[in-house]
């Protein structure tokens, strides 16, 4: 394989079957690491079982001279989300990097979300992430390191039409991630969320009924899945010992680090505060650092590098 950045380390990458997801398990084996290649091969709105897609990934890795093996054990399940860790475990003997890229979409408007398509977005990747990261956790509490990878969205970092069940679960990752680097710290664990911007199979869902729409799409197509996974491949590696609780997006040839919620402006009164105050003192000093209702559109506005 090319290259040695993450020899001797083994990694689980989720919703490897394709996409972005096939991206990282490619070029992590491909920097040494040894792959489980999960994936139950369903649509991008999570229907149907298929195990082609993560054995399709595995005889790919194997071909190019690297060592993989496939798991079609769904994330949204907690005893299925074990037995993915232990698969890495039964086939390489341990367990050292952990990418939380399985998703799918059921996008509808708020007001028109039906309960099932909110439960099966939170399941499969808020839920899903915490399943597989904590399953993951006592062998890497036991042998003093370990990585986590968990995808995350500017759905939920910036916001979206009709994403309500996405842009939870992308904004509860971040957070998730961020608990995780807090609590594992002291045992050498590290864990950081990527935004990614690129066009693959679930983004090629996005309607383009309007021109904004299509415009939308056709920024997005020209973004390759394969420009994120270098990012991917370097937080899983000991090059980023120092790396932990960041949000990094990546879009084409450019990286951002995005901000994390904190205090912009504050008001005070020493005899406290009433309804009719805040209406008339309060609201007017802070309102001019109010967040607009951007999309991710709106703030990445300009063309991809």
């Amino acid at each position: 394989m090319a290259g040695s950045m993450l020899e001797g380390k083994v990694v689980v990458v989720t919703g490897a079957g394709g996409g972005i997801g096939r991206d990282f398990a490619l070029a992590m084996a491909a920097n040494g690491a040894r792959v489980v290649v999960n994936d139950i091969g369903a649509s991008v709105s999570g229907e149907g079982l298929d195990a082609g897609p993560a054995q399709k990934v595995v005889q790919e890795i194997v071909a190019a001279g690297g060592e993989a093996v496939a798991s079609t054990d769904s994330v949204a399940d907690w005893d299925a989300a074990q037995r993915i860790v232990q698969c890495a475990l039964d086939s390489f003997g341990r367990i050292d990097g952990v990418v939380n890229n399985a998703g799918i979409l059921r996008d509808r408007f708020f007001f028109n979300m039906s309960i099932e398509e909110w439960r099966a977005v939170i399941d499969v990747h808020l839920n899903g992430s915490f399943y597989v990261a904590r399953a993951a956790a006592p062998h890497f509490r036991g042998q003093h390191s370990g990585a986590y990878v968990n995808m995350t969205s500017t759905s939920g970092l910036v916001g979206n039409f009709g994403q309500a069940n996405y842009s939870a679960a992308k904004l509860g990752i971040a957070g998730l991630s961020k608990s995780i680097a807090l609590d594992m710290a002291r045992y050498n664990v590290r864990s950081n969320c990527i935004a990614p911007f690129a066009w693959s199979r679930m983004i090629g869902s996005i309607p383009t009924d309007t021109p904004d729409q299509k415009e939308r799409v056709e920024k997005l197509k020209s973004m390759q899945t394969s420009k994120i996974a270098p990012m991917a491949v370097y937080l899983v590696s000991d090059a980023a010992k120092d790396v932990s609780g960041q949000i990094f997006g990546v879009r084409a040839n450019e990286i951002f680090l995005f901000s994390q919620n904190r205090p912009l402006r504050s008001v005070q009164r020493s005899d406290g505060w009433t309804a009719e105050r805040i209406a008339d003192h309060a609201m007017p000093a802070l309102k001019s650092h109010f967040y607009p209702l951007d999309r991710s559109q709106d703030v990445f506005s300009w063309d991809p590098v």
